[in-house]
């Protein structure tokens, strides 16, 4: 049985040749930005990176952003733009949206949001804009709100203001744009949240039913950034429609399984969600940016998303989301999909058989998240002394978490980014003996009071130095951007 492939397919003599004409042009302007950017491919190709949040583009993803696209104005949606001259955007916007509705099987895509935080925020005006503000309209016989008298906006503007969301909370695996004060969704909603069980970590579907009914939300907000299981989006449909609530999934972080048709059925989030909103990096390889998938019934308020939420779209990135949206169509993708949630596991196998305890006990995804409490470490030492040692993670909430959001009690590691270097599962648990090493020779520093410090610590002597050696052999055998030679 032949391997399915997990890294990019490319020609290295053109793509080396392309990318030292730029750096030359770049170069002659200010040449410390082209020194910057040759420094970051090296920096790449030296990480062992373990964020779950970050990938590799393909060499035509990147080298689609770079081009005069950047310079065009393009307000409004494909074929009618408040500019003149942009046959050419909306050409490379139909592509993308035509991809990305072919890819996940939705009626209607949006593919101009800059970032996941847009994406979603497109998705909630949308769903204020459908539910309260068009019956509002159609109470005071008025086509737009600039028709509405002072009175009738006025109490318009309450009914915005007094709206509810229910999300996923922080420590269980939630994010910040679902509803929570720091971020602006948490300024625009009343929101409440809802967790997972104590004794699993796992989400209790009868726990979130609960909730909404008691809490009657406008918007139910399901995806996470940090759980590393499946969600029944089934049942959180069921649970939307019976408190009256309109569903929207954030799949930001597993749009790629979905892609992949690793995650199918009940945990496909498309045929149950009003709305879906994801980023088209991370588990999808494409470029920095967002799009929203949509039923019919939302497709018109999602298309005024600019200048609705967003500033003018970005041509070149939808370009490139066109580019990476056709890439994930291919069949060699969900080889890929399939290898990233093989080798989650294999990597949470082997941290488990190591002595680590990981939230849940393992991962249906992804991602897995550690707790670093074993090792008598906050996950800031964790993720400090890892990286001291070559490996690269980030420090995350663990569900009820002692440590806060800051210091926390857990890293997060992914396998999307290695996995596209071809990494498999004898890397993978290789891997996993090393952050097991790391974290098991890592101390946390004394305190003036006898107390520990939350982020100081010491790692035995030459175990970061033993790691950086064993993290670059097994780099070594998977180069990054293989063939694209710089000097």
């Amino acid at each position: 049985m032949t391997a399915a492939r997990t890294t990019h397919s490319f020609d290295g003599a053109a793509a080396s040749a392309a990318y030292r004409s730029a750096l030359e042009v770049i170069g002659a302007v200010e040449p410390r930005v082209a020194d910057a950017i040759s420094r970051e491919l090296t920096d790449q190709r030296g990480s062992l990176k373990l964020i779950a949040s970050e990938n590799y583009a393909s060499p035509a993803v990147l080298l689609t952003m770079g081009n005069w696209f950047s310079d065009k104005y393009a307000e409004g949606t494909v074929g009618h733009r408040f500019y003149a001259g942009c046959q050419n955007v909306d050409t490379v916007e139909a592509l993308a949206a035509e991809h990305a509705r072919e890819l996940f099987g939705a009626p209607y895509a949006y593919v101009q949001p800059h970032s996941g935080i847009d994406a979603n925020l497109v998705a909630f005006w949308a769903v204020l804009a459908q539910r309260v503000e068009l019956p509002a309209l159609q109470e005071a016989g008025a086509r737009h709100v600039n028709d509405l008298t002072d009175a009738d906006w006025a109490v318009l503007r309450r009914a915005l203001g007094d709206q509810r969301m229910l999300g996923m909370s922080l420590d269980a695996g939630g994010h910040l744009t679902h509803g929570f004060r720091p971020n602006i969704s948490g300024k625009m909603f009343e929101q409440s949240s809802y967790g997972t069980d104590p004794a699993t970590g796992l989400l209790d579907y009868a726990a979130v039913r609960a909730r909404a009914r008691e809490f009657r939300p406008l918007i139910i907000v399901a995806g996470y950034s940090a759980y590393p299981r499946r969600v029944d989006f089934a049942a959180m449909r069921e649970i939307a429609d019976e408190v009256g609530a309109t569903l929207v999934v954030d799949m930001a972080h597993f749009a790629g399984l979905v892609a992949g048709k690793v995650l199918t059925g009940d945990f496909d989030p498309v045929p149950h969600a009003h709305i879906v909103t994801s980023t088209s990096h991370k588990s999808l390889r494409g470029p920095r940016g967002g799009f929203v998938l949509a039923q019919p019934e939302f497709a018109d308020a999602v298309d005024r998303g600019c200048p609705m939420v967003l500033g003018g779209p970005l041509p070149h990135v939808m370009a490139a989301k066109a580019v990476a949206f056709a890439e994930a169509r291919r069949p060699e993708f969900a080889g890929y999909a399939r290898a990233v949630a093989d080798n989650a596991q294999t990597l949470a196998e082997g941290l488990t058989r190591r002595g680590a305890r990981l939230v849940t006990g393992g991962t249906d995804n992804h991602l897995v998240l550690v707790d670093v409490t074993g090792f008598g470490l906050t996950g800031r030492q964790a993720e400090s002394a890892l990286l001291d040692a070559g490996i690269v993670t980030n420090r995350n909430a663990v569900p009820a978490d002692p440590n806060g959001a800051w210091y926390t009690s857990g890293i997060r590691l992914g396998t999307p980014a290695l996995t596209s270097r071809g990494f498999g599962a004898a890397e993978f648990d290789r891997t996993a003996e090393l952050i097991v090493d790391v974290l098991s020779a890592t101390t946390p520093t004394a305190t003036r009071d006898g107390g520990t410090s939350q982020a100081k610590y010491v790692v035995a002597d030459g175990v970061a130095d033993r790691t950086r050696a064993a993290a670059a052999e097994l780099l070594s055998a998977h180069p990054l951007y293989p063939g694209i030679d710089l000097a």
